[in-house]
């Protein structure tokens, strides 16, 4: 049996210090003290400590990720991610995402969807890389993608990118180089960029 000591209040907060036989057990939250009515003076077995440890810890992880996926959507890789760098368990974590995901918070599809729509000026290679790094599903992208993007855009961007980079720039080999490996960072095809490179290049002559 241990005997809790001392539950002292972490600044203006709602968390607290919990005192097992005058030691520090760790950081609790106050909803979850609150469940089990813990005061000092109470003793528990050893096990009785190790399933509040886990609540606890489900509990603080749980509210940290609808903390952050209220201010902003995320992938479910992007959440775990958050959450792994605050130094949760990774069973607190599995937890967590698929108790946010069972209330819609977190939806892959969802997400891939917005981040096209508000990105709908790249390419779709550009898109697809960028959101396979955030750990969306390549099926899932192409089916979005194919879904938003009608494949006719993909020269019209290509040109307006074109537009973009080679202002007020002198047109040569070195400056043609330097378009082609930018608009390859973009994500173009090759014939998508021979065709911006002479629509801006004819335009200026």
């Amino acid at each position: 049996m241990k005997e809790i000591t001392q539950i002292k209040k972490i600044g203006k907060g709602h968390r607290y210090y919990l005192y097992l036989n005058d030691e520090l057990f760790g950081v609790y939250e106050d909803e979850v003290l609150a469940r089990h009515c813990l005061k000092s003076g109470q003793s528990y077995d050893d096990d009785f400590f190790e399933r509040l440890k886990i609540e606890n810890g489900d509990y603080a992880c749980f509210n940290r990720g609808l903390s952050i996926l209220e201010k902003s959507l995320k992938s479910e890789k992007m959440l775990y991610d958050y959450l792994k760098g605050k130094g949760y368990p990774n069973e607190c974590i599995k937890r967590a995402i698929d108790k946010l995901k069972s209330y819609g918070y977190i939806d892959d599809e969802g997400y891939c969807e917005s981040y096209i729509n508000s990105y709908s000026s790249k390419s779709k290679k550009k898109l697809k890389y960028e959101l396979l790094a955030k750990g969306i599903d390549g099926e899932i992208i192409d089916n979005k993608l194919n879904e938003l993007l009608m494949d006719e855009l993909e020269e019209e961007k290509a040109i307006k990118e074109g537009y973009k980079y080679l202002k007020n720039k002198t047109f040569d080999i070195k400056t043609k180089q330097k378009f082609y490996s930018h608009m390859i960072g973009k994500g173009f095809d090759y014939s998508q960029i021979q065709k911006a490179w002479e629509e801006v290049s004819d335009d200026r002559n």
